[in-house]
Protein backbone atom coordinates (compact mmCIF):
# COMPACT_ATOMS: atom_id res chain seq x y z
CA UNK A 1 0.00 0.00 0.00
CA UNK A 2 3.21 1.99 0.24
CA UNK A 3 2.61 5.22 -2.35
CA UNK A 4 -0.90 4.28 -3.34
CA UNK A 5 -3.23 7.10 -4.76
CA UNK A 6 -6.01 8.36 -2.66
CA UNK A 7 -9.30 8.98 -4.86
CA UNK A 8 -11.86 11.50 -4.18
CA UNK A 9 -14.66 11.46 -6.53
CA UNK A 10 -17.66 14.11 -6.54
CA UNK A 11 -20.46 14.06 -8.23
CA UNK A 12 -22.90 17.06 -8.69
CA UNK A 13 -27.14 16.39 -9.35
CA UNK A 14 -28.39 18.33 -12.48
CA UNK A 15 -25.01 20.04 -13.44
CA UNK A 16 -24.77 20.53 -17.12
CA UNK A 17 -21.78 20.62 -19.19
CA UNK A 18 -22.28 24.20 -20.65
CA UNK A 19 -22.75 25.77 -16.81
CA UNK A 20 -19.25 25.22 -15.97
CA UNK A 21 -15.83 27.54 -16.57
CA UNK A 22 -13.58 25.01 -17.88
CA UNK A 23 -16.27 23.92 -20.29
CA UNK A 24 -16.75 27.46 -22.11
CA UNK A 25 -19.41 29.25 -19.57
CA UNK A 26 -19.18 32.92 -19.37
CA UNK A 27 -20.21 33.43 -15.71
CA UNK A 28 -17.91 32.80 -13.22
CA UNK A 29 -19.86 29.89 -11.76
CA UNK A 30 -16.81 27.67 -11.18
CA UNK A 31 -13.14 29.61 -10.60
CA UNK A 32 -11.78 26.81 -8.42
CA UNK A 33 -12.50 23.86 -10.65
CA UNK A 34 -11.71 26.79 -13.55
CA UNK A 35 -7.90 26.51 -11.58
CA UNK A 36 -7.78 23.06 -10.90
CA UNK A 37 -8.61 21.60 -14.73
CA UNK A 38 -5.10 23.78 -15.79
CA UNK A 39 -3.47 20.68 -14.34
CA UNK A 40 -6.46 17.82 -15.35
CA UNK A 41 -7.24 15.83 -17.74
CA UNK A 42 -10.57 17.59 -19.06
CA UNK A 43 -13.05 15.32 -21.03
CA UNK A 44 -14.97 17.71 -23.32
CA UNK A 45 -17.82 15.27 -24.20
CA UNK A 46 -18.29 13.16 -21.42
CA UNK A 47 -21.58 11.45 -21.74
CA UNK A 48 -23.89 9.78 -18.91
CA UNK A 49 -25.03 6.05 -18.75
CA UNK A 50 -28.52 6.98 -18.16
CA UNK A 51 -30.48 9.80 -16.93
CA UNK A 52 -32.05 10.58 -14.45
CA UNK A 53 -30.02 9.81 -11.13
CA UNK A 54 -31.10 6.58 -10.99
CA UNK A 55 -30.24 5.55 -14.37
CA UNK A 56 -26.64 7.09 -14.05
CA UNK A 57 -24.99 5.60 -11.08
CA UNK A 58 -24.61 2.32 -12.26
CA UNK A 59 -22.51 3.58 -14.81
CA UNK A 60 -20.15 5.66 -12.90
CA UNK A 61 -19.76 3.45 -9.69
CA UNK A 62 -20.54 -0.17 -10.96
CA UNK A 63 -18.97 0.60 -14.43
CA UNK A 64 -22.64 -1.42 -16.18
CA UNK A 65 -25.16 -0.04 -18.44
CA UNK A 66 -28.08 0.91 -15.83
CA UNK A 67 -30.31 -1.67 -17.80
CA UNK A 68 -28.14 -4.49 -17.55
CA UNK A 69 -29.89 -6.55 -15.21
CA UNK A 70 -33.08 -5.82 -16.67
CA UNK A 71 -35.73 -3.19 -16.85
CA UNK A 72 -37.45 -4.04 -13.58
CA UNK A 73 -35.01 -3.32 -11.01
CA UNK A 74 -32.94 -0.18 -10.13
CA UNK A 75 -29.79 0.41 -7.99
CA UNK A 76 -26.73 -1.40 -7.24
CA UNK A 77 -27.17 -5.30 -6.76
CA UNK A 78 -26.36 -7.09 -3.19
CA UNK A 79 -22.45 -7.99 -3.93
CA UNK A 80 -21.99 -5.77 -6.73
CA UNK A 81 -18.96 -5.02 -7.56
CA UNK A 82 -17.91 -1.33 -7.52
CA UNK A 83 -15.51 1.36 -7.54
CA UNK A 84 -15.59 1.54 -3.43
CA UNK A 85 -16.08 -2.07 -3.03
CA UNK A 86 -12.83 -2.75 -4.92
CA UNK A 87 -11.03 -0.24 -2.74
CA UNK A 88 -12.30 -1.46 0.32
CA UNK A 89 -10.78 -4.81 -0.44
CA UNK A 90 -7.83 -2.88 -1.55
CA UNK A 91 -7.31 -1.54 1.97
CA UNK A 92 -8.45 1.66 1.59
CA UNK A 93 -10.71 4.08 3.76
CA UNK A 94 -13.38 4.17 2.57
CA UNK A 95 -16.65 6.82 2.80
CA UNK A 96 -19.49 8.28 1.12
CA UNK A 97 -21.71 11.45 1.84
CA UNK A 98 -24.78 12.69 0.45
CA UNK A 99 -27.22 15.32 0.37
CA UNK A 100 -30.13 13.71 1.41
CA UNK A 101 -30.76 12.43 -2.89
CA UNK A 102 -33.26 9.18 -1.83
CA UNK A 103 -31.95 7.27 -5.52
CA UNK A 104 -28.67 7.46 -3.93
CA UNK A 105 -29.29 5.91 -0.64
CA UNK A 106 -28.63 2.55 1.04
CA UNK A 107 -32.04 1.12 0.14
CA UNK A 108 -30.78 1.21 -3.69
CA UNK A 109 -27.24 -0.63 -2.22
CA UNK A 110 -25.14 2.54 -2.53
CA UNK A 111 -23.88 1.74 0.80
CA UNK A 112 -21.56 -1.06 -0.49
CA UNK A 113 -17.73 -0.79 -0.03
CA UNK A 114 -18.06 2.00 2.39
CA UNK A 115 -16.50 1.57 5.87
CA UNK A 116 -18.38 5.33 6.59
CA UNK A 117 -21.82 6.07 4.58
CA UNK A 118 -23.94 9.37 5.46
CA UNK A 119 -26.77 10.00 3.02
CA UNK A 120 -28.11 12.89 5.28
CA UNK A 121 -32.13 11.63 4.55
CA UNK A 122 -32.30 11.63 8.60
CA UNK A 123 -31.91 15.31 8.64
CA UNK A 124 -35.28 17.05 8.72
CA UNK A 125 -35.37 20.91 6.97
CA UNK A 126 -37.73 23.30 7.94
CA UNK A 127 -40.18 23.76 4.83
CA UNK A 128 -43.40 25.42 4.64
CA UNK A 129 -46.15 23.32 4.47
CA UNK A 130 -47.95 23.14 1.04
CA UNK A 131 -51.38 25.24 1.33
CA UNK A 132 -53.21 23.26 -0.62
CA UNK A 133 -53.43 20.73 2.60
CA UNK A 134 -54.57 21.02 5.95
CA UNK A 135 -51.23 19.50 7.60
CA UNK A 136 -52.37 15.92 7.52
CA UNK A 137 -51.23 14.97 3.76
CA UNK A 138 -55.55 15.59 3.33
CA UNK A 139 -56.97 18.06 1.34
CA UNK A 140 -57.47 21.06 3.18
CA UNK A 141 -60.63 23.82 3.13
CA UNK A 142 -58.63 25.93 0.72
CA UNK A 143 -57.71 22.81 -2.07
CA UNK A 144 -61.72 21.53 -1.77
CA UNK A 145 -62.77 25.44 -3.05
CA UNK A 146 -59.98 25.93 -5.14
CA UNK A 147 -60.99 22.49 -6.94
CA UNK A 148 -64.72 23.38 -7.06
CA UNK A 149 -63.51 26.65 -8.78
CA UNK A 150 -61.19 25.45 -11.27
CA UNK A 151 -63.59 22.82 -12.58
CA UNK A 152 -66.26 25.70 -12.80
CA UNK A 153 -63.99 28.28 -14.82
CA UNK A 154 -63.00 25.19 -16.29
CA UNK A 155 -66.42 25.16 -18.19
CA UNK A 156 -66.39 28.88 -19.34
CA UNK A 157 -62.58 28.41 -21.77
CA UNK A 158 -60.16 31.02 -21.45
CA UNK A 159 -61.88 31.98 -17.68
CA UNK A 160 -59.98 28.88 -16.90
CA UNK A 161 -56.44 30.31 -17.39
CA UNK A 162 -57.51 33.68 -15.67
CA UNK A 163 -58.69 31.86 -13.03
CA UNK A 164 -54.93 29.81 -12.89
CA UNK A 165 -53.36 32.88 -12.65
CA UNK A 166 -55.15 34.90 -10.20
CA UNK A 167 -55.15 31.86 -7.57
CA UNK A 168 -51.75 31.51 -8.11
CA UNK A 169 -50.86 34.70 -7.61
CA UNK A 170 -53.17 34.59 -4.38
CA UNK A 171 -51.54 31.42 -2.95
CA UNK A 172 -47.83 33.44 -3.27
CA UNK A 173 -48.50 36.72 -2.26
CA UNK A 174 -51.26 36.27 0.65
CA UNK A 175 -52.03 32.25 1.80
CA UNK A 176 -48.26 31.36 2.17
CA UNK A 177 -46.39 32.51 4.98
CA UNK A 178 -43.95 35.25 4.20
CA UNK A 179 -39.75 33.39 4.60
CA UNK A 180 -37.11 34.74 7.29
CA UNK A 181 -34.23 32.99 4.70
CA UNK A 182 -34.03 30.61 1.56
CA UNK A 183 -32.58 28.01 4.31
CA UNK A 184 -36.24 27.53 5.43
CA UNK A 185 -36.98 26.66 1.89
CA UNK A 186 -33.79 24.19 1.07
CA UNK A 187 -34.71 20.88 -0.06
CA UNK A 188 -31.53 19.64 0.30
CA UNK A 189 -28.93 19.76 2.65
CA UNK A 190 -25.95 22.82 1.10
CA UNK A 191 -22.90 22.04 0.10
CA UNK A 192 -20.73 23.11 3.47
CA UNK A 193 -22.93 20.76 5.37
CA UNK A 194 -21.52 18.00 3.26
CA UNK A 195 -18.18 19.05 3.13
CA UNK A 196 -17.86 19.62 6.79
CA UNK A 197 -18.87 15.82 7.38
CA UNK A 198 -16.23 14.66 5.07
CA UNK A 199 -13.50 17.16 6.34
CA UNK A 200 -14.00 15.84 9.82
CA UNK A 201 -13.82 12.11 8.17
CA UNK A 202 -10.87 12.56 6.44
CA UNK A 203 -8.72 14.03 10.10
CA UNK A 204 -9.34 10.01 10.94
CA UNK A 205 -7.79 8.69 7.93
CA UNK A 206 -4.17 9.47 9.36
CA UNK A 207 -1.78 8.60 6.11
CA UNK A 208 -4.02 5.39 5.20
CA UNK A 209 -5.29 5.79 1.40
CA UNK A 210 -8.69 6.76 1.18
CA UNK A 211 -11.58 6.87 -1.22
CA UNK A 212 -13.68 9.47 -0.52
CA UNK A 213 -17.13 10.20 -2.81
CA UNK A 214 -19.34 13.43 -2.32
CA UNK A 215 -22.70 13.58 -4.05
CA UNK A 216 -23.98 17.15 -3.81
CA UNK A 217 -27.47 18.71 -4.73
CA UNK A 218 -27.28 22.49 -4.51
CA UNK A 219 -28.14 22.83 -7.91
CA UNK A 220 -30.84 20.86 -8.04
CA UNK A 221 -34.93 22.30 -8.30
CA UNK A 222 -36.46 23.60 -6.22
CA UNK A 223 -33.37 25.88 -6.91
CA UNK A 224 -32.41 27.44 -3.23
CA UNK A 225 -28.95 28.26 -3.42
CA UNK A 226 -26.80 30.15 -0.12
CA UNK A 227 -27.34 33.97 0.15
CA UNK A 228 -23.85 33.96 0.20
CA UNK A 229 -23.21 32.28 -3.35
CA UNK A 230 -26.03 34.52 -4.59
CA UNK A 231 -23.87 37.78 -3.71
CA UNK A 232 -20.50 36.20 -5.41
CA UNK A 233 -22.68 36.00 -9.04
CA UNK A 234 -24.05 39.34 -7.90
CA UNK A 235 -27.60 38.58 -7.27
CA UNK A 236 -28.21 40.20 -3.69
CA UNK A 237 -31.55 41.03 -4.83
CA UNK A 238 -33.13 37.75 -4.47
CA UNK A 239 -35.02 37.39 -1.70
CA UNK A 240 -36.69 34.34 0.26
CA UNK A 241 -40.05 35.27 -1.06
CA UNK A 242 -38.11 36.37 -4.57
CA UNK A 243 -36.46 32.73 -4.96
CA UNK A 244 -40.35 31.13 -4.07
CA UNK A 245 -42.47 32.74 -6.24
CA UNK A 246 -39.72 32.03 -9.08
CA UNK A 247 -39.36 28.23 -8.38
CA UNK A 248 -43.43 28.04 -7.64
CA UNK A 249 -43.83 30.11 -11.09
CA UNK A 250 -41.36 27.58 -13.20
CA UNK A 251 -42.97 24.45 -11.61
CA UNK A 252 -46.33 24.77 -13.11
CA UNK A 253 -48.00 22.73 -15.52
CA UNK A 254 -50.73 24.83 -16.82
CA UNK A 255 -48.04 26.92 -18.99
CA UNK A 256 -47.13 27.16 -22.27
CA UNK A 257 -42.80 27.28 -22.80
CA UNK A 258 -43.25 30.88 -23.91
CA UNK A 259 -44.70 31.88 -20.92
CA UNK A 260 -42.28 30.49 -18.37
CA UNK A 261 -40.11 31.71 -20.38
CA UNK A 262 -40.54 35.39 -19.24
CA UNK A 263 -38.38 33.91 -15.74
CA UNK A 264 -35.91 31.17 -17.73
CA UNK A 265 -32.83 33.88 -17.06
CA UNK A 266 -34.19 34.36 -13.07
CA UNK A 267 -34.06 30.33 -12.40
CA UNK A 268 -30.72 30.25 -14.16
CA UNK A 269 -29.52 32.78 -12.19
CA UNK A 270 -30.50 31.04 -9.06
CA UNK A 271 -29.41 27.62 -10.69
CA UNK A 272 -25.74 29.02 -11.24
CA UNK A 273 -25.73 30.32 -7.63
CA UNK A 274 -26.03 26.57 -6.66
CA UNK A 275 -23.38 25.66 -8.52
CA UNK A 276 -21.04 28.91 -7.56
CA UNK A 277 -21.50 27.33 -4.06
CA UNK A 278 -20.50 23.72 -4.90
CA UNK A 279 -17.03 25.30 -6.78
CA UNK A 280 -16.74 27.11 -3.21
CA UNK A 281 -17.16 23.81 -0.76
CA UNK A 282 -14.98 21.55 -3.14
CA UNK A 283 -12.16 24.53 -2.46
CA UNK A 284 -12.49 23.97 0.92
CA UNK A 285 -12.73 20.39 1.17
CA UNK A 286 -9.45 20.45 -1.52
CA UNK A 287 -7.51 23.14 0.96
CA UNK A 288 -8.69 20.10 3.75
CA UNK A 289 -6.82 17.47 2.13
CA UNK A 290 -3.65 19.63 1.40
CA UNK A 291 -3.54 20.63 5.44
CA UNK A 292 -3.52 17.18 5.87
CA UNK A 293 -0.78 16.84 3.66
CA UNK A 294 -2.55 13.96 1.61
CA UNK A 295 -3.27 16.23 -2.14
CA UNK A 296 -0.17 15.38 -3.50
CA UNK A 297 -0.75 11.54 -3.42
CA UNK A 298 -4.83 11.87 -4.60
CA UNK A 299 -6.43 11.49 -7.27
CA UNK A 300 -9.55 13.75 -7.89
CA UNK A 301 -12.36 13.81 -10.07
CA UNK A 302 -15.82 15.87 -10.63
CA UNK A 303 -18.30 15.15 -13.27
CA UNK A 304 -22.61 14.94 -12.43
CA UNK A 305 -25.07 12.36 -13.35
CA UNK A 306 -26.95 14.36 -15.49
CA UNK A 307 -27.74 18.08 -16.94
CA UNK A 308 -30.94 20.00 -16.32
CA UNK A 309 -33.23 21.27 -19.12
CA UNK A 310 -33.96 25.11 -19.18
CA UNK A 311 -36.75 25.33 -22.04
CA UNK A 312 -34.07 24.03 -24.72
CA UNK A 313 -36.61 22.07 -26.17
CA UNK A 314 -39.69 22.90 -24.69
CA UNK A 315 -38.96 21.00 -21.17
CA UNK A 316 -37.82 21.78 -17.84
CA UNK A 317 -35.42 19.45 -15.27
CA UNK A 318 -34.82 15.97 -16.07
CA UNK A 319 -37.37 13.57 -16.72
CA UNK A 320 -36.44 9.83 -18.06
CA UNK A 321 -38.03 10.68 -21.52
CA UNK A 322 -35.25 13.32 -22.46
CA UNK A 323 -32.19 12.36 -23.99
CA UNK A 324 -30.96 15.64 -25.46
CA UNK A 325 -27.64 16.93 -24.92
CA UNK A 326 -28.45 19.30 -21.95
CA UNK A 327 -29.22 16.33 -20.46
CA UNK A 328 -26.42 13.27 -21.04
CA UNK A 329 -23.44 15.90 -21.91
CA UNK A 330 -22.01 16.68 -18.48
CA UNK A 331 -18.43 18.04 -17.40
CA UNK A 332 -16.04 15.69 -16.13
CA UNK A 333 -12.56 16.38 -14.80
CA UNK A 334 -9.80 14.11 -13.42
CA UNK A 335 -6.65 15.50 -11.52
CA UNK A 336 -4.23 12.34 -11.62
CA UNK A 337 -0.85 13.40 -9.58
CA UNK A 338 2.18 13.99 -11.82
CA UNK A 339 0.22 14.47 -14.77
CA UNK A 340 -0.21 17.99 -16.27
CA UNK A 341 -3.00 18.80 -18.31
CA UNK A 342 -3.58 16.94 -21.96
CA UNK A 343 -5.32 17.81 -24.48
CA UNK A 344 -8.34 15.48 -24.93
CA UNK A 345 -10.05 14.44 -28.05
CA UNK A 346 -13.75 15.18 -28.57
CA UNK A 347 -14.58 11.78 -28.88
CA UNK A 348 -17.71 10.92 -26.67
CA UNK A 349 -16.30 9.60 -23.00
CA UNK A 350 -19.31 7.20 -21.67
CA UNK A 351 -19.57 7.09 -17.21
CA UNK A 352 -19.21 4.11 -18.15
CA UNK A 353 -15.78 3.83 -18.60
CA UNK A 354 -15.20 6.00 -15.64
CA UNK A 355 -14.46 3.12 -12.55
CA UNK A 356 -11.75 1.71 -14.92
CA UNK A 357 -9.79 4.23 -15.68
CA UNK A 358 -9.62 5.41 -12.05
CA UNK A 359 -8.74 2.40 -11.11
CA UNK A 360 -6.01 1.67 -13.53
CA UNK A 361 -4.79 5.04 -12.84
CA UNK A 362 -4.48 3.94 -9.55
CA UNK A 363 -2.58 0.58 -10.67
CA UNK A 364 -5.44 -1.53 -9.23
CA UNK A 365 -6.76 -4.36 -11.51
CA UNK A 366 -10.56 -4.16 -12.58
CA UNK A 367 -13.21 -7.30 -11.70
CA UNK A 368 -13.68 -8.91 -14.62
CA UNK A 369 -17.71 -8.10 -14.17
CA UNK A 370 -17.36 -4.73 -15.57
CA UNK A 371 -18.78 -3.67 -18.58
CA UNK A 372 -16.61 -0.71 -18.88
CA UNK A 373 -12.85 -0.45 -19.27
CA UNK A 374 -10.40 1.78 -19.24
CA UNK A 375 -9.24 4.47 -20.87
CA UNK A 376 -6.24 5.35 -19.06
CA UNK A 377 -3.76 4.19 -21.62
CA UNK A 378 -5.26 6.82 -24.36
CA UNK A 379 -5.36 9.47 -21.44
CA UNK A 380 -1.85 9.35 -21.03
CA UNK A 381 -1.17 9.71 -24.64
CA UNK A 382 -3.90 12.49 -25.37
CA UNK A 383 -5.13 9.81 -28.24
CA UNK A 384 -8.70 9.49 -28.52
CA UNK A 385 -10.96 6.44 -28.71
CA UNK A 386 -13.40 4.55 -31.35
CA UNK A 387 -17.07 3.26 -29.46
CA UNK A 388 -19.44 5.38 -28.88
CA UNK A 389 -21.58 6.27 -26.02
CA UNK A 390 -24.98 4.57 -24.99
CA UNK A 391 -27.40 6.37 -23.04
CA UNK A 392 -30.65 4.33 -21.96
CA UNK A 393 -33.68 4.89 -19.63
CA UNK A 394 -36.89 3.99 -19.14
CA UNK A 395 -39.42 7.00 -20.21
CA UNK A 396 -42.22 6.17 -17.87
CA UNK A 397 -40.20 5.71 -14.94
CA UNK A 398 -40.72 8.82 -13.14
CA UNK A 399 -40.77 7.66 -9.74
CA UNK A 400 -38.44 4.18 -9.42
CA UNK A 401 -40.62 4.09 -6.08
CA UNK A 402 -43.01 2.80 -7.88
CA UNK A 403 -42.04 -0.66 -9.35
CA UNK A 404 -45.02 -0.39 -12.31
CA UNK A 405 -43.72 2.23 -14.05
CA UNK A 406 -39.83 0.56 -14.46
CA UNK A 407 -41.58 -1.53 -17.06
CA UNK A 408 -42.02 1.12 -19.77
CA UNK A 409 -40.49 1.86 -23.21
CA UNK A 410 -36.99 2.41 -23.70
CA UNK A 411 -34.87 5.26 -24.65
CA UNK A 412 -32.03 4.32 -26.19
CA UNK A 413 -29.21 6.65 -27.36
CA UNK A 414 -26.18 6.14 -29.54
CA UNK A 415 -23.65 9.34 -29.81
CA UNK A 416 -20.33 9.17 -31.65
CA UNK A 417 -18.11 12.32 -32.27
CA UNK A 418 -20.28 14.01 -34.51
CA UNK A 419 -23.99 12.00 -35.22
CA UNK A 420 -26.56 11.16 -32.40
CA UNK A 421 -28.95 8.78 -33.21
CA UNK A 422 -32.14 8.46 -30.73
CA UNK A 423 -34.26 5.34 -30.41
CA UNK A 424 -37.63 5.17 -28.83
CA UNK A 425 -39.55 2.56 -28.48
CA UNK A 426 -42.87 3.54 -27.80
CA UNK A 427 -44.36 4.81 -30.56
CA UNK A 428 -41.29 3.25 -32.31
CA UNK A 429 -39.15 5.92 -33.94
CA UNK A 430 -35.60 7.37 -34.38
CA UNK A 431 -34.20 10.29 -34.74
CA UNK A 432 -30.47 11.35 -36.30
CA UNK A 433 -28.36 14.65 -35.37
CA UNK A 434 -25.81 15.86 -36.84
CA UNK A 435 -24.47 17.70 -33.62
CA UNK A 436 -22.12 19.35 -36.17
CA UNK A 437 -24.29 21.16 -38.40
CA UNK A 438 -27.08 21.57 -35.42
CA UNK A 439 -25.72 21.33 -32.33
CA UNK A 440 -29.35 22.33 -30.46
CA UNK A 441 -30.80 19.78 -31.78
CA UNK A 442 -33.63 21.09 -33.94
CA UNK A 443 -33.83 19.51 -37.27
CA UNK A 444 -33.01 15.62 -37.42
CA UNK A 445 -31.95 14.50 -41.43
CA UNK A 446 -34.21 12.80 -42.98
CA UNK A 447 -35.06 9.53 -43.19
CA UNK A 448 -32.90 8.90 -45.86
CA UNK A 449 -29.89 11.21 -45.43
CA UNK A 450 -26.78 9.13 -43.94
CA UNK A 451 -27.90 5.92 -44.50
CA UNK A 452 -24.50 4.18 -43.95
CA UNK A 453 -23.68 5.71 -40.70
CA UNK A 454 -27.83 5.32 -39.20
CA UNK A 455 -27.07 1.59 -40.31
CA UNK A 456 -23.43 1.50 -38.20
CA UNK A 457 -25.09 3.28 -35.21
CA UNK A 458 -28.43 1.29 -35.47
CA UNK A 459 -26.19 -1.97 -35.52
CA UNK A 460 -24.34 -0.42 -32.00
CA UNK A 461 -28.14 -0.20 -30.67
CA UNK A 462 -28.77 -3.86 -31.81
CA UNK A 463 -25.56 -5.21 -30.13
CA UNK A 464 -25.79 -3.56 -26.84
CA UNK A 465 -29.80 -4.72 -26.49
CA UNK A 466 -28.17 -8.08 -27.47
CA UNK A 467 -25.86 -8.25 -25.16
CA UNK A 468 -28.03 -6.58 -22.25
CA UNK A 469 -29.90 -9.49 -22.35
CA UNK A 470 -27.53 -12.86 -23.32
CA UNK A 471 -24.98 -11.24 -20.59
CA UNK A 472 -27.44 -10.69 -18.28
CA UNK A 473 -25.61 -11.53 -14.18
CA UNK A 474 -28.96 -13.73 -13.12
CA UNK A 475 -27.62 -14.25 -9.69
CA UNK A 476 -27.68 -10.01 -9.48
CA UNK A 477 -30.90 -9.77 -11.27
CA UNK A 478 -32.66 -11.87 -8.32
CA UNK A 479 -30.69 -10.55 -5.65
CA UNK A 480 -31.34 -6.93 -6.86
CA UNK A 481 -35.51 -7.84 -7.22
CA UNK A 482 -35.70 -9.39 -3.39
CA UNK A 483 -33.78 -6.65 -2.23
CA UNK A 484 -36.38 -4.47 -4.10
CA UNK A 485 -39.60 -6.64 -2.89
CA UNK A 486 -38.06 -6.36 0.47
CA UNK A 487 -38.03 -2.60 0.25
CA UNK A 488 -41.52 -2.69 -1.59
CA UNK A 489 -43.14 -4.62 1.18
CA UNK A 490 -41.55 -2.02 3.71
CA UNK A 491 -42.87 0.87 2.56
CA UNK A 492 -46.39 -0.64 2.36
CA UNK A 493 -46.11 -2.30 6.33
CA UNK A 494 -45.03 1.71 7.04
CA UNK A 495 -47.66 3.82 4.86
CA UNK A 496 -50.50 0.96 6.10
CA UNK A 497 -49.69 1.54 9.55
CA UNK A 498 -50.23 5.90 9.48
Amino acid sequence: MENARSLILITVDCLRADHVGFMGYERPTTPFLDSLAEESFVFPTAIVGGAPTYYSFPAILAARHPLALGRDVIGLAPGEPTLARVLQQSGYATAAFGAANPYVSDAFGYDQGFDTFRDFLDVELTTNPDISTNGNGRPGLRSTVNRFLESLFRRLGPLGAVYDELYFQYCQRLATPRNGSLATLRRFPAADAVVNQAGDWLASVGQRPFFLWLHLMDPHAPYYPKEEALSLLGHEEVTPFRARYLNSYWNRSDLSPNRLRRHRDHIIALYDAGIRWVDKQVAKLVETVRRFQLWNNCMFAFTADHGEEFLDHGGRFHPPSRATEEIIHVPLLVRVPGFSKIQLPGTPFSHLHLTPTLLDAMNIECPAEFQGHSHWPQLQQGSGWDEPAIVESITSCTNPLRSETRLGPRVLVVRDARYKLVLCFDPPHEQLFDLEADPVEQKPLPRDAEKALRGRLLGYARRHLQSSWQERNLKQQVSLRLRDLRLEWANQHINSSH
